[in-house]
């Protein structure tokens, strides 16, 4: 196999002429080519008008030996074919009941199928509504209706990055094949080719709902189980001379009629999602050990889509180039991390609450991204010194502090505010020359008080620093919403070398659970989880019953 790097082509350009600048970099005709599969591409606009995809690309030859002789290009490597992602081999021990995987967004979904697929009849335990239901239930909750507790944006099929941007990049390091395993599986079941190489792959909100309905019939063909509406309240377990506790049961409740039930299990993958505040209480009440972690708070800054592509493209771009994005770090003056986090090009702004009285948001884009904003987070890290003592849920209640303060600060409805407003620490009275996209009501106030002030000050100050790398980020009616609190996990569900949580047979999975900081990550963890099980459980016999 031949791997060509760092080749650039100018935009536009079409497949035959990157065909062509392959075949010319080899010193070859067409006809001496078996296949070429690109691995990854990205854009450089350094040099902007001109601008350049830049591709790595994988080319097996007829006669690759006579190529070897020939080529001397340091961008032109000779490797092995890379091998497919493989699981383990199976363990020997025996289940005596099929295992729960309890939530149903990335990391729960990938370790379900994978488990379904090798033999584990897994049962799948979802909070909320499947994702048509769901996105019924939003769409009524951006309309000025209720708030369903168990079916909002952050609960239900597909877990919160449902009603994201669908971003598919990662920075976790892998050695291991499951960040390409989970690109492919997200293809497979329909998201578009081009998220197996782009350098920032994304799918959108739109596509990726039709992908979690996919992979959830495909989990119930390979013998699993999904149950919506099933919230597990409690957790039953045996205690050894030891002291150390074992899983036996869930309590499950309906979260439609209340009734409970009892499902016997000795192995679950607790895969909740970072928003499952009233899990992580149970978790606390059983004992599970957890501790808090430092996460980031911050607001959504809107700018119109065209001044962000006049940006980073110059002023006459191509027109069929993507809704660009960008990402920003700077450095408050109090030493504070400030950074743009889940920026969503041609997106929405959201209104992401799920526990009444409180208000959150997020950023969202469907797949074509053509909406007229762009908008991103601009978000300050925390630390348990922020949020003082008070134990592993500290973060959490601090979140809900800020949370509160933003429901109370739009009346119920997102709270915005004019940046040059925000300076001044003024309620902003309306908009000025940019509209705000927003899924959900909104209301002009000041954004500012949500946050303690040495929070304010470094989401300001870092705004100002934006401005000088982008020119006008820091334009006075650019507009900000907030509250976004949601960014990761506030705590660490502990887990061993085998990734068992203080309970046996309790899996902590995920970005709920501390491990992951999106939805391909998240999913790669389920893979990963799912590794350590079958390492020691051996599948279900096609005729056994559990």
């Amino acid at each position: 196999m031949i791997r060509i790097q760092q080749m650039k082509l100018k935009i536009p350009h079409t497949n035959r002429q990157l065909r062509e600048k392959i075949c010319k970099l080899l010193r070859v005709g067409e006809e001496a080519v078996v296949s070429c599969e690109i691995t990854r591409r990205s854009l450089d606009a350094r040099k902007k008008p001109e601008l350049f995809y830049v591709y790595t690309v994988d080319v097996e030859l007829k006669q690759e030996s006579a190529a070897r002789k020939k080529i001397k290009d340091k961008n032109i490597l000779f490797i092995e074919k890379e091998a497919p992602y493989r699981a383990v081999p199976t363990g020997k021990q025996h289940l005596r009941f099929r295992p729960a995987v309890i939530g149903t967004g990335p990391a729960g979904l990938f370790c379900g199928y994978q488990l379904a697929k090798l033999g584990y009849r897994p049962i799948l335990l979802e909070r909320g509504a499947n994702v048509r239901e769901r996105i019924r239930d939003v769409e009524q909750f951006f309309q000025g209706g209720p708030l369903k507790k168990d079916s909002n944006v952050q609960f239900g099929e597909g877990g919160a990055g449902t009603f994201s941007d669908g971003k598919l990049n990662t920075l976790v390091h892998d050695n291991c094949g499951r960040n390409r395993e989970v690109l492919r599986l997200f293809h497979m079941f329909g998201a578009p080719e081009q998220i197996l190489y782009d350098s920032k792959p994304h799918i959108g909100t739109d596509i990726l709902c039709n992908i979690v309905e996919r992979l959830r019939e495909e989990i119930k063909k390979l013998g699993g189980e999904v149950w919506f509406h099933s919230q597990v309240t409690d957790m039953k377990y045996s205690t050894a001379s030891d002291g150390t506790k074992s899983l036996s049961a869930l309590h499950v409740r309906d979260t439609e009629t209340g009734e409970s039930s009892l499902l016997q299990t000795e192995l679950a993958v607790l895969a909740v999602g970072h928003s499952a505040r009233d899990t992580f209480e149970m978790l606390e009440r059983l004992g599970i050990e957890m501790q808090a972690k430092s996460f980031a708070v911050g607001v959504r800054v809107e700018h119109p889509q065209k001044f962000i592509n006049e940006s980073q493209y110059g002023k006459e771009y191509d027109p069929s180039l993507p809704a660009a994005p960008y990402k920003l770090t700077a450095k408050a003056q109090d030493g504070r991390g400030v950074y743009t986090f889940c920026m969503c090009p041609g997106g929405y702004v959201v209104n992401a609450s799920s526990e009444e009285g409180r208000l959150c948001v997020n950023g969202m884009s469907y797949s074509r991204r053509n909406g007229e904003n762009a908008n991103s987070a601009v978000i300050v890290a925390v630390t348990p010194d922020d949020f003082g003592s008070g134990g592993a849920l500290a973060g959490m209640e601090f979140q809900r502090r800020l949370e509160e303060a933003a429901f109370l600060e739009g009346g119920g409805r997102i709270p915005v505010q004019l940046f040059e407003d925000y300076c001044k620490n003024q309620a902003s009275s309306g908009k000025k020359s940019i509209t705000p996209q927003m899924k959900g009501a909104y209301a002009w106030a000041n954004v500012r008080r949500i946050f303690p002030e040495n929070l304010a000050l470094a989401i300001e100050q870092g705004i100002w620093q934006f401005g000088r790398k982008i020119d006008g980020y820091a334009r006075g009616d650019a507009i900000l919403s907030g509250v976004e609190s949601r960014t990761s996990s506030p705590l660490r569900i502990l887990r061993d070398e085998n990734l068992l949580s203080s309970m046996k047979g309790l899996y902590p999975c995920g970005e709920g659970a501390g491990y992951a900081g999106g939805i391909t990550s998240a999913a790669m963890d389920g893979l990963k989880v799912t590794e350590s099980i079958i390492k020691v459980w051996r599948p279900f016999d096609k005729d056994e019953t559990a």
